[in-house]
C-alpha cells in the first residue's frame, strides 16, 4: 500500500492541475473546521481526482456535511458501499501523506 500511497503522490505532483472547484474542494471550504484552508481543500481535491472516480467524490463531499452518513456507509453489508469505503479510506490516507 505504501508503494501505491508513493504513486499517487507522483502523481500528485507531475499530474494536470486539479479542476478547480471540484466536489470535495466545494465541500471543504465550506465545512465549519478551522483546518479547512483554501491550500489545504485544493491540496484535498488533488488527491481526490487521483483516486476517486468523480461520482465517488460527490459521494464523499456529501459525508463531509453528514457523518453519520459516513459511519452508516461504513457498517453497510452492501457491496458497492464497502467498495466505496475502501476506495475513500485509501483516499484518506494519501491525503494525509501528501497534505500536510
Amino acid at each position: 500500500m505504501r508503494a501505491a500511497l508513493m504513486t499517487t503522490a507522483l502523481m500528485l505532483c507531475l499530474g494536470p492541475a486539479a479542476e478547480a472547484g471540484g466536489p470535495i474542494e466545494r465541500a471543504c471550504n465550506r465545512s465549519d473546521r478551522s483546518a479547512a484552508t483554501p491550500t489545504l481543500c485544493d491540496c484535498l481535491q488533488r488527491v481526490a481526482d487521483a483516486t476517486l472516480k468523480r461520482r465517488e467524490q460527490r459521494t464523499a463531499a456529501k459525508l463531509f456535511r453528514d457523518p453519520d452518513r459516513a459511519q452508516e456507509m461504513r457498517r453497510s453489508d452492501r457491496a458497492r458501499d464497502e467498495a466505496f469505503w475502501q476506495r475513500y479510506t485509501y483516499f484518506g490516507s494519501a491525503a494525509e501523506l501528501n497534505c500536510r
